[in-house]
């Protein structure tokens, strides 16, 4: 699986180099605090792969809050045939630890 730190995706962020960010927290989650990912629930990721086909080919991240959720959405998504999906290590804790 590949990951990315909050470091490096920052670092892309900052260079105007952002890859899709998909959230895979819940509602509530997201509104408490997010990075202005694109939300799918974990368990709506299933059911929102015909509206993901399109970015298949580009750079993804995956994030929930501490880095479990993300790595199971990163795995799913590989395996239907996604090019390039990052797990964003440690989630929004880490995010929030480093960044504010």
């Amino acid at each position: 699986m590949q990951t990315i730190s909050v470091t490096e995706l920052k670092h892309l962020i900052d260079k105007g180099e952002q890859p899709v960010i998909i959230d895979v927290r819940e509602l509530y989650e997201y509104e408490d605090y997010n990075i202005n990912g694109r939300l799918i629930s974990l368990g709506n990721l299933q059911a929102s792969l015909p509206d993901l086909e399109e970015i298949m080919d580009q750079e993804i991240v995956i994030h929930c809050h501490s880095g479990a959720r993300s790595a199971a959405a990163t795995d799913f998504l590989t395996k239907q045939g996604f090019a390039n999906v990052k797990n964003l290590t440690g989630g929004m804790l880490a995010w929030k630890a480093m960044i504010g």
